[in-house]
């Protein structure tokens, strides 16, 4: 399930890329098979280790090209170890509204992608992430939950004012708004909700078989239900 368009961020071969806050390292695994230059970069330890351990696994495979490579790293989003315009491509998906000092965040973001480099910051978008906040403290109010809602204009205005210049918005995931909804009205921790199950399974379905009509109907509600609002960047020359 990606959130970004790696086309519109020119990723491929010969382009050296970070996930900041890389998780379970989907978008990481994206840009591998791209044949990227890949840094998955994430506060846990066992998610970089799972991360690590999947690396192998698409090598292995055959998965990758002989241009990509691939390391994953345990480190804080607040202090990247790394040198100044070090990354073609930049990536934060569904982090900052995690971190307190956001700004200091994007700064060091800023700091090491390279003039004329790329980037993607995604975020849940304000009023589905709203409705979410107002059906379940228990959806934000854990440890390292979510601790604010982003509009996309606020967002905007804070990473020009780091430096650089947004390129394009767009927005993904319209089916699982209505998954976190459900969620949230039943209890966050609720698996065994017949409702949230038949919803889960449907999803479940749709990401491995990827059918038509739901592809169309999602591309179709995007604009107007879509969970995550990514901004497309670029630093200036």
């Amino acid at each position: 399930m990606l959130t970004v368009d790696f086309d519109r961020l020119k990723v491929g071969p010969g382009v050296r890329v970070i996930d900041i806050g890389a998780g379970q390292g989907r978008h990481s695994y994206e840009m591998l098979r791209r044949g990227a230059e890949v840094t998955a970069f994430d506060m846990s330890a066992s998610d970089m280790a799972d991360v690590s351990e999947m690396f192998g696994a698409l090598v292995a495979a055959g998965e990758v090209p002989e241009t990509g490579n691939a390391d994953a790293r345990v480190g804080d989003a607040l202090g990247l170890p790394y040198e100044d315009e070090s990354f073609d491509v930049v990536l934060m998906s569904e982090i900052l509204e995690h971190i307190p000092d956001d700004e200091s965040a994007i700064a060091e973001m800023v700091r090491i992608l390279k003039p004329g480099g790329h980037a993607a910051v995604t975020v849940p978008r304000f009023w589905p992430e709203k409705i979410c906040w107002a059906l379940s403290d228990e959806y934000h109010e854990v440890e390292g939950g979510h601790v604010r809602i982003y509009k996309a204009s606020e967002l905007a205005a804070k990473l020009e004012a780091a430096g650089l210049e947004v390129d394009g918005t767009d927005h993904a995931h319209a089916l699982h708004a209505p998954y976190w909804w459900l969620k949230c009205a039943v209890g966050v921790e609720n698996d065994d909700n017949p409702l949230v199950k038949g919803y889960h399974k449907m999803l479940v379905w749709d990401m491995m078989s990827k059918p038509w009509v739901t592809r169309v109907g999602e591309q179709l509600l995007n604009p107007l239900v879509g969970k995550s609002v990514a901004i497309y960047l670029r630093k200036p020359v």
